[in-house]
C-alpha cells in the first residue's frame, strides 16, 4: 500500500498542502468558493506542525492494526482490506469521537459543523494525493 511521507529537510512550512487538502475535500473544489463561500467550511485532513528546527506532517498512518478502527461504537470507520485505506462513513458517523481518543497518531479531526470526523482518505480517486501533488518542495511524497 502507498503512503505519504515527509521529506522534513525539504519542508518549509508553508502549509499549501493543508489548503490543497481542504480545496479537495471541499464539494466546489475552487480555492475561492471553498475558503470564501461554503459552509460548512472543509477541513485539511492533515497538518504541518512546522518548528524550528524540524517539519513534521500529523495525518492519518492507515495503520494495518487502526486502533481507531477498534475504538468506532458505529462501525463508522473501517480498513479496506484490499487497499488498506482506513476511511470514514459519514453516515454512520455519531461524533463520539472514541476514534480521536484511540488514533496515537493524533491524525483524526473533529468536524463540529457536520458532527462527524475529517480524515486522511489518501484523495481517494486520484491517482496522487492532493496534497503530495501541491506541494512546491516535493516534501511529501506518496510511495
Amino acid at each position: 500500500m502507498s503512503r505519504i511521507y515527509l521529506k522534513e529537510a525539504a519542508c518549509i512550512g508553508c502549509h499549501l498542502c493543508e489548503v490543497h487538502c481542504r480545496v479537495a475535500h471541499s464539494q466546489s473544489e475552487d480555492l475561492i468558493k471553498s475558503f470564501k463561500k461554503e459552509s460548512p467550511q472543509p477541513l485539511p485532513r492533515l497538518s504541518i506542525e512546522a518548528k524550528k528546527p524540524i517539519s513534521l506532517s500529523v495525518r492519518c498512518q492507515h495503520c494495518d492494526e487502526p486502533l481507531c478502527t477498534y475504538a468506532c461504537l458505529t462501525g463508522a470507520l473501517h480498513r479496506d482490506a484490499e487497499s488498506g485505506i482506513v476511511s470514514v462513513d459519514d453516515e454512520k458517523c455519531i461524533g463520539c469521537w472514541t476514534c480521536l481518543l484511540a488514533c496515537p497518531f493524533g491524525a483524526i479531526k473533529r468536524d463540529p459543523d457536520r458532527h462527524c470526523i475529517a480524515k486522511c482518505d489518501l484523495c481517494a480517486g486520484r491517482d496522487v494525493p492532493a496534497c503530495v501533488a501541491n506541494c512546491p518542495n516535493e516534501a511529501l511524497v506518496y510511495i
